[in-house]
């Protein structure tokens, strides 16, 4: 059966181990009385070679957590307007009979979740559940609607802030995603299939899990899995530790239905809190740049070239190129580095690279902990924005790559050599609403220049932040364009 994942929009078993154990004894037996004798016996978990310091305690008690939670989650109903062709029937279609259509626009409703962050009325969501609305319709636990609008998105991570006016609402305090251990329990509150106030329960299954399934081209993703049930309505919903804090959005399921059927995943807090700051404070998510490229050190990645590098010890990211001028290179990181420790957290999984600089902004300071060959290094480094420099960028920095509507690969030395040119970047993909599309660019075009800017790699497409007015280049065929871009 064919495995999908989807964007989305308890049962208690008492285990004697670590338990206190209750002996019965018959110790007398008449035609009238039976003695019986108490003898409470103490067990210890047996432990293994690696083991976490065991704590005593009983099952965590859910209420406390799941009502309050529950009064700072919201329904959101969208609303968006979608084209479809009017005059068809299909009766002629049938018979071949041509039709004159034209087109008319239609409302279709979708709904999701949100989570209220603020008493003034800030609800973080998904991105997903709010990026093609025209009208966004938030329903409170208790029963009162409002309209919201949107405050601003971030495809990259699935996060979004809208906003609702209003007083007094209750809201759902950040926790720490970052402090929870494998095995705890966690709430997942959301409207699943529109039945609002929904509440499950499950454990943190695993913790920095990428799945590749944000189709944002700089996705960053490191989701906690939970086996709490998760359904689609439950997107942007909350994910809430057993003292009723925030710790992950809800965001995916992992499903060959489309439904749950054992995993669900969600954005952890320490995205979504940055996410979420930067969109209120600046209208953008500032996001900071290492300036590498890298590969996650496996057991994969020392078949293929453990014996070229002379890594044997899965763990860390392989630094396999600095970008000239950037964050790393500055601050003295060379290609072929193992990066292992960013600010005391250990890289021991893909994603976990990405999430601690994804935390941060541009002009921060992190601590990277590096071997080089035997050497153990310790480096300061000040992360950079995406045009090259330490300051954050303004609320109309444009995001030339969501603005453009295409997905690019760099030119290799073979296609460069036939057309001629020093670098680019190739088109391999045009979306309907962008630039590409309206200037009638098409797929297999290799980008030059931008706004008269070289553009060499993706690396250069990414670090212009201006309007694109102009841009030049050749198609594979040899055929030399340019495209001027009137606003």
């Amino acid at each position: 059966m064919k495995r999908t994942l989807s964007i989305i929009g308890l049962s208690f078993v008492a285990a004697a181990i670590g338990a206190a154990a209750t002996a019965f004894v018959i110790s007398k037996n008449t035609n009238t009385n039976v003695e019986i004798v108490e003898r409470v016996v103490e067990t210890s978990p047996q432990l293994g070679a690696h083991f976490t310091t065991y704590t005593q305690g009983g099952y965590p008690d859910l209420t406390y957590a799941a009502e309050n939670a529950v009064k700072a989650v919201v329904n959101i109903e969208v609303i968006s307007e979608v084209a479809v062709p009017s005059g068809y029937n299909p009766f002629f279609d049938f018979f071949g009979i041509p039709q004159q259509q034209g087109m008319q626009k239609r409302e279709q409703r979708s709904g999701g979740s949100g989570v209220i962050i603020s008493t003034d009325g800030y609800i973080v969501t998904n991105n997903h559940v709010v990026e093609n609305s025209t009208k966004l319709r938030v329903k409170l636990n208790d029963g009162r609607t409002f309209e919201a609008r949107k405050i601003g998105t971030d495809p990259a991570t699935d996060v979004a802030l809208i906003k609702v006016e209003a007083e007094n609402l209750p809201t759902l305090a950040f926790g720490s995603s970052d402090a929870l251990r494998l095995g705890e329990w966690v709430l997942a509150i959301g409207s699943p299939f529109d039945l609002q106030s929904t509440i499950t329960a499950g454990i943190v299954s695993a913790k920095a899990r990428q799945l590749d399934v944000i189709p944002d081209d700089f996705r960053l993703e490191s989701f906690i899995q939970t086996d709490a049930a998760v359904n689609p309505g439950n997107s942007g919903g909350a994910l809430v530790n057993a003292r009723g804090e925030l710790v992950g959005i809800n965001t995916v399921i992992k499903s060959s239905t489309g439904s749950y059927i054992g995993y669900s995943f969600a954005v952890p807090e320490s995205i979504v809190r940055k996410v979420v700051d930067d969109l209120k404070e600046y209208g953008i998510v500032q996001r900071a740049l290492l300036g590498i490229t890298y590969r996650y050190i496996d057991q994969e990645f020392i078949d293929a070239m453990g014996e070229d590098t002379g890594i044997t010890t899965v763990g860390g990211v392989y630094v396999a190129s600095v970008v000239e001028g950037g964050a790393a290179s500055e601050a003295g990181l060379r290609k072929g580095d193992v990066i292992t420790n960013i600010d005391g957290v250990d890289i021991d999984a893909p994603s976990k690279l990405a999430e601690q600089i994804g935390k941060h902004r541009p002009n921060d300071k992190i601590k990277i902990i590096v071997k080089r060959g035997d050497n153990v290094k310790h480096f300061e480094v000040t992360l950079r924005n995406k045009a090259g420099g330490a300051e954050l960028l303004p609320s109309d920095a444009v995001d030339v790559v969501k603005v453009l509507g295409g997905r690019f690969i760099e030119a290799d030395a073979k296609l460069c050599k036939k057309l001629d040119i020093r670098g680019g970047v190739q088109v391999v993909q045009v979306s309907a609403d962008g630039l590409l599309a309206r200037a009638r660019v098409r797929e297999g075009f290799v980008i030059t220049h931008i706004n008269d800017r070289s553009v060499n790699s993706v690396a250069d497409l990414n670090a212009i932040t201006n309007k694109v007015q102009s841009i030049d280049g050749v198609y594979p065929d040899g055929r030399a364009a340019s495209y001027m871009i009137v606003q």
